[in-house]
Order: C-alpha cells, then structure tokens, then sequence
C-alpha cells in the first residue's frame, strides 16, 4: 500500500487517524453544527448548550463566532484546549472520551431536514498544496475571497490546539458522478462506525471507515484521472491542477495554513507533523444532495433609501415594492429572469431591485458594499431608556454587515435588531462552470455561495489528534 499512498500524497491526501467518542456518549449530543452557522441568534447556541448539558460535546471544544467579539474570547480558547486534553485523557489508564484511533479515510452520508441525501468521504488534506490568496494557483483552491482580519481568532483556536473536528467542505469535479458511489459500494459492504440524530432537527450522518485493500487503489486511480481531466480544461498555463475547491470553512482552512507556515518557522528541521493536514470533508460539486443557495447580507447601521441609493449604482438597476415576502422569494429565485434581481428587506416592507448585471451578482454587488462600509457618514438609532420613549436619546450607530445562511434567517433578522437594518436577498448560485470560472478569474468574492441552508452545514464529530 506503500506505493498507493505515495499517490494519494501527489494528490494532496493522507489516510488521516481518526478518534471518535466511545460508544457509551450520546452523538447526538456530541455533534454540533459549524461554528460559523446562526451568527446573529444566539438562541441557537443557548438551545445546543441545553442539549448538550453536561454530556461531552464538540461544543466544549469549539468557539461558535456568536460569541467571538466577546471579552473572554482568550479564556474561552484557554477552556477549549483544557477540555480538548481533558478529552483525549490518558490512553494508559483509559481516561478520556475516545475509542483508540482508526487509520482510515471515512465514507460519509449526511441526510437534511430538506430530504437530501449529501455523500463524501472525510480525509487529511495537505495545506503545502494549498493556498488561498487570490493571484496563488495551487491544487487546493479557494472558491472566494479570504478576509485576512478573520484569521486571528480561528488561529488562536487551532494554534496549540491537542485535537482538531473538522467542518471544512472541499469539491471535487466529478461531473460523471464515478467517484462516491464508487467509495459507497466498498465501503457499506461493512456496518457504520457510527449514526446519529443531529440536534435541533438538522438531519442525520452516517460514516464507514474505508478498508484499505478495498477503497484506496480506486480512490487514488479515481482522482488521478480527475487531476487529468482538470489539466486539460485548464490548459498548460495553470501550473498545477484544480482539483479540490474550498466550499465551506475557507477561512478556518486559512487559519489552518496559517498556524502549520508558523510551525515551520519555528521547526525549522521538521518537515512533516500532523499539524501539517487539515481534516476536510470532500464532496463532489454535482452530488444531488448539495444545494447551492446565496449567503444574504445584513446591513446594519443603513436606512432603506440609503441603500435603494446605493443599490441603484448597478447597470441598469432598476427597482419596485412587491406585496412581501413570498412573493419576493419567488422573483429573486426565477432563474429565467434576464440579467440579476437583488430583494432588499426592512422590516415588512419588501422591494425587487433588476439589475443588467450578469454572471455572480456578488461580483457587482459586494464591491459596492464595501465601498459604503468604509465611506465616511454618521449613522444613529433610537434605543428606549428605562423611562423614556423609543425617540429620546440618539446614539451612534457604526456601519456593519453580516453574512446570512438562510431566507428565513434573514427575514426574521431585517428590520428586527433594534437599530437600522436592510436585508438584501440573493438569487440561487449554478454549480456548472464553477471550478472552470475560479480557473480562469480566480476566487469569487467573499460569502458569494452557502452548501444549503443553514442547518445543513457540516457538524463536528470525527476528530484527529495534532500533538
């Protein structure tokens, strides 16, 4: 096997070692949903927190972004990494949470709330070949941009972190659809390694460890000719193939490189260690139970007029209210729609924006908001005293916005933050020509594309020991 994996490696992978809890802990308790999901709902995470209880739960090792700006963000990392070690115990005396590691890739099947079934397999990804500045073109790729500001928290987590559970999802283009069935013929010839509910009725996931004699001379043959396919399409002016995409969890795979370059600085001899691979999820593109929807922007400290305003600098914009929500949903979803439509939200009040726009509106759109985000202005908003009307006592209201997974999130969350707030709804994301489009341009703008709905997204439950 020796020579297979030496492939696997040319290929960016490694069979990653991986933990899972014992049987005795509840896993529908223990997985929870990725970090950056449910960001301005903190009922979530006190929901997940109540669930969980005082069982063992990836929760206790993880920093959910609803909390990240918070002061004791340095001594939640503290608690993380004491809870990680308190997980992993001592193998001798048989502490800790886990069953003894398994050296093997794992098939995995995730089924959501939306009757999709989404299949992949989980692996170590080499972070030598990747990189995600925009000019870099390397076989692991970004799909959007990288906000650099983002890096530091998620770099405070994974630095010196004992274990690491992964939510990062990768594509692969495997239009022919050979790759996961292929995996899934081999590897459900055997029991799950696991199955569980996932809380807050997000689905379930089931996952089977790959046998080595049965799966990895395909998975490696497999992905070779993808690499084939992928440097003819891209034609001899890419230095290396683009075979995997980053689909979910960019920035933590950034934050991931981050720590390993750091690592290699101050190891100056060492030139592999687990620290070196990320565990990621690897899908491919065209799997039916991967849904594409757009991630919505929330814009806090704006009024409706200022960003109609704003909005009309698009070609030939153009805009009208509509009766409400529905209605709106279903104009911004009509792929048959010439050019791009944009729904601005505030409050009950529901407004279509056309635009001769074509291709990715985030391309038009987010250089925009940008602008307006750094443009000068003062902003205010009421807020009620204990003994005073909703109009007394006008305080500054700085510029922001958010990133939303979800109609529903967004609807609920336009208009309803206690000081000026606009939603913009986006229209649904093609799958084809994705990879070809990054190839070509590079990565898309930031936030351009969400894998399904916010409950969809990758929980964390396998982990992988880094020291």
């Amino acid at each position: 096997m020796e020579e297979i994996h030496q492939r696997l490696a040319s290929l960016g992978l490694a069979v990653p070692e991986i933990l899972l809890p014992v049987p005795s802990i509840d896993l529908s308790k223990w997985a929870v949903i990725a970090c950056d999901q449910f960001t301005w709902d903190r009922s979530y995470w006190e929901a997940a927190k109540n669930t969980v209880g005082t069982s063992p739960s990836t929760l206790n090792i993880i920093l959910p972004e609803v909390y990240l700006n918070k002061p004791d963000r340095q001594e939640r990392v503290r608690r993380i990494h004491r809870t990680m070690a308190d997980y992993l115990g001592n193998p001798r005396a048989e502490t800790g949470v886990f069953s003894p590691p398994q050296k093997a890739f794992v098939y995995i099947e995730r089924s959501s709330p939306f009757h999709r079934i989404r299949r992949g397999f989980l692996a170590a990804l080499d972070l030598e070949q990747y990189d995600w500045r925009p000019e870099a073109r390397p076989l692991i790729r970004s799909t959007e941009g990288t906000v650099s500001e983002r890096l530091p928290p998620r770099m405070d987590v994974r630095r010196g972190a004992p274990l690491e559970t992964p939510h990062i999802i990768v594509l692969i283009d495997d239009e022919a659809g050979a790759l996961l069935p292929g995996i899934a013929e081999r590897a459900k010839k055997d029991k799950p390694a696991y199955s569980a509910s996932l809380m807050q009725d997000a689905g379930a996931v089931s996952g089977w460890f790959l046998k080595e004699d049965a799966a990895q001379p395909f998975l490696a043959e497999s992905l070779t000719a993808l690499a084939e396919r992928a440097v003819r399409l891209s034609g001899a002016s890419d230095p290396a193939p683009f075979l995997y995409a980053v689909g979910d969890g960019n920035h933590s795979l950034a934050a991931a490189k981050a720590v390993w370059d750091e690592f290699k600085t101050a190891h100056p001899g060492v030139k592999d260690h687990p620290c070196r691979w990320a565990l990621v999820e690897i899908e491919n593109i065209y799997d039916e139970g991967i849904n594409f929807e757009p991630i919505h922007r929330l814009i806090l400290g704006a009024e409706e007029d200022e960003l109609l305003s704003l909005l009309s600098a698009l070609p030939g914009s153009s805009s009208r209210p509509v009766s409400g929500r529905a209605e709106l949903s279903a104009l911004v979803r009509d792929e048959d729609a010439p050019g791009n439509r944009l729904g601005l939200i505030a409050g009950a009040r529901c407004t279509l924006i056309e635009t001769r726009a074509d291709g990715i509106i985030t391309d038009s759109l987010q250089p925009l908001l940008d602008e307006w985000l750094t443009s000068d202005g003062l902003h205010f908003q009421a807020l009620p005293a204990a003994d005073q009307s909703p109009a007394a006592g006008m305080v500054n209201a700085p510029r922001a916005i958010d990133y939303i997974h979800g109609e529903e999130e967004l609807f609920h969350l336009a208009g309803t933050q206690g000081r000026p707030s606009v939603g913009i709804l986006l229209p649904p994301i093609k799958k084809s020509g994705l990879f070809q489009t990054v190839a070509q341009r590079g990565p898309l703008p930031r936030k351009s594309f969400s894998m399904g709905e916010a409950v969809e997204k990758r929980f964390y439950l396998e982990c992988r020991r880094l020291f």
